[in-house]
């Protein structure tokens, strides 16, 4: 190659770094310092480290650990990790359809304090197959014991890595060796993997009673993934237009968000053409985008109530906001998670892609979604009312939940495993929407929890045991123990007077749990919605 063409190569390259300004050059220079600064660390360990190194491990931990220091949604996706993307993205997946779940060892029982589990004394159950998939149709049941996944056993494996064995091309088969209470000896079973797809509209019907002037539709939405809005638009249609519904109830509580597009798609259902629905700003231009309804809307007048709480993030959080600055829904439950950034998927080397935040949604009325105590929600803390972020709804309803006999039936798993049993000695029950647990059964559930030698132990009476521990080891007089002794008694209620206290709320909780085992996802929605307290203020607003 001559001299002059050399010239004019390189030319090519110097003249893009020429024109930046000498902000952009430094900034140019740092990036490519820092790379060289990994690559040389690296070599060097590759070079000098006394084993032999796992590359590509170690250059995805360092990736990651870069990225968590940004934010929790800036995400790299190796190669191999292309198809938690595209389940991510489209909501479809190879597997089997079915929740799996890691808990201890029956013998051992679970806190609400934070203890460190070794990953060998976790078992993993299937807890949820979903009904009309291959799980469920291959006969495998809530409660079942997942023992082996093609022949490899599961203790000692992540539930990710259990998940990761289950998931494949759709088409190959997978034997999973299962067992099952009631069942003398493991059983296998094979299951041929299918293309899943989770149907965002998790339950809807239509809601009649006297006290409401006009049926009421009633959606609960579970995610915007690729063709959701349709879903969504289908439910509504058969409720309007062949059940006579005139008002609506949409479900966002625990929707997590997903497409923006699904998102505008459904706004467009109740709000005129061309209105702003949300704004996304960033650093670049092409991070700067006015997202406005193209239709004339389907449902100009529908009255609407949203439901939302801390885990209603995203896309949830532009279709509450959106309808709720433009004065066409009321929102009714807990302030939403904030989660007001935006992410592109982009292609990088070697086949991975990498999800970055690139901007932030802003609203009709300016306010921007993203939470500014970012950091307090990151620790799983709830947003304060007067902070900016989040959508803080028309009428705020607390969350309720306490640490009670309930939280710890439902934590150890006792009325998971109860209703495992009573599914396997009852052929049948009532619908969902009259099925109610009796008094005789709480009975047998109380004699269920003495066979398993329950001990109804508050979070109080462990942390006072360990005071009186201390107390007795310390320079303290005995009558002062013995008032203390006598405090750890009344600190150590019977379970069976708990239960009696919480009785209502046990046949909830109870009740979903059986519910699920005979009529899958789409029953306990139903069976549940009889007691939500939420639901029922919505219905007395749209009187």
């Amino acid at each position: 190659m001559n001299r002059q063409i050399v010239i004019s190569l390189l030319s090519l390259f110097l003249i893009p770094y020429s024109i930046l300004s000498a902000q952009e050059r430094q900034k140019t220079t740092r990036v490519n310092e820092s790379i060289d600064i990994f690559t040389d660390v690296l070599r060097q360990v590759d070079v000098n480290y006394v084993d032999t190194l796992n590359y590509e491990d170690l250059t995805e931990t360092a990736i990651n650990a870069m990225l968590h220091k940004i934010d929790p949604y800036t995400i790299y996706y190796s190669k191999q990790k292309d198809r938690d993307l595209r389940m991510l993205t489209t909501g479809k997946y190879g597997g089997i359809g079915s929740i799996i779940q890691q808990r201890p060892r029956p013998d051992m029982k679970t806190s609400h304090r934070k203890s460190k589990v070794d990953k060998d004394s976790l078992w993993t159950y299937a807890v949820n197959p979903y009904e009309g998939k291959p799980a469920q149709r291959a006969g495998v049941q809530a409660g079942d014991r997942i023992l082996r996944v093609d022949g490899k056993s599961t203790v000692g494996l992540t539930v990710s890595e259990v998940s990761n064995n289950l998931r494949g091309e759709p088409g190959t088969t997978v034997v999973l060796e299962l067992e099952r209470e009631g069942v003398e000896k493991p059983f296998e079973v094979s299951i041929v993997r299918e293309d899943i797809h989770m149907d965002p509209v998790r339950y809807y019907a239509v809601i009649k009673d006297d006290t409401l002037p006009q049926p009421v539709a009633y959606i609960a939405f579970s995610e915007f993934t690729e063709g959701s809005a349709n879903a969504f638009t289908n439910a509504l249609d058969e409720m309007y237009y062949t059940k006579g519904a005139r008002k609506l109830i949409i479900d966002l509580r625990s929707n997590g968000g997903g497409i923006v597009d699904e998102a505008l798609q459904i706004v467009n259902l109740f709000v005129e053409r061309d209105q702003t629905i949300v704004e996304t700003r960033g650093k670049t231009a092409n991070s700067n985008r006015v997202y406005k309804t193209r239709n004339n809307p389907r449902y100009k007048d529908l009255p609407i109530v949203l439901l939302v709480d801390k885990n209603s993030a995203s896309a949830s959080e532009i279709v509450s906001g959106a309808l709720q600055d433009l004065g066409r829904a009321k929102l009714i439950g807990q302030r939403t998670y904030g989660k007001g950034l935006v992410q592109n998927v982009r292609p990088i080397a070697y086949g991975g892609h990498i999800k970055v935040t690139t901007s932030k949604y802003y609203l009709p009325s300016g306010r921007c979604i993203q939470a500014i105590d970012y950091s307090e929600r990151q620790k799983g803390h709830e947003l304060k009312k007067d902070t900016a972020g989040g959508i803080l709804p028309d009428i705020v309803i607390t969350d309720s939940s306490k640490v009670d006999i309930c939280y710890t039936l439902y934590i150890n798993h006792y009325f998971f495993d109860f209703a495992t049993r009573y599914h396997r000695l009852h052929d049948s029950i009532a619908t969902p929407e009259v099925f109610e647990l009796s008094d005789a059964d709480i009975e047998e559930f109380c004699a269920y929890l003495d066979e398993r030698g329950f001990k109804y132990e508050t979070e109080t009476s462990k942390f006072f045991d360990d005071m009186l521990k201390m107390a007795k080891n310390e320079d303290i007089d005995s009558a002062t123990i013995k008032q203390l002794e006598d405090i750890e008694s009344v600190l150590r209620p019977n379970f069976r007077t708990a239960i009696e206290r919480h009785k209502e709320e046990v046949k909830e909780l109870l009740g979903a749990e059986i519910v699920l085992r005979y009529y899958y996802q789409r029953g306990q929605a139903a069976f549940q919605l009889r007691f939500d307290k939420e639901l029922k203020r919505a219905l007395q607003e749209l009187k």
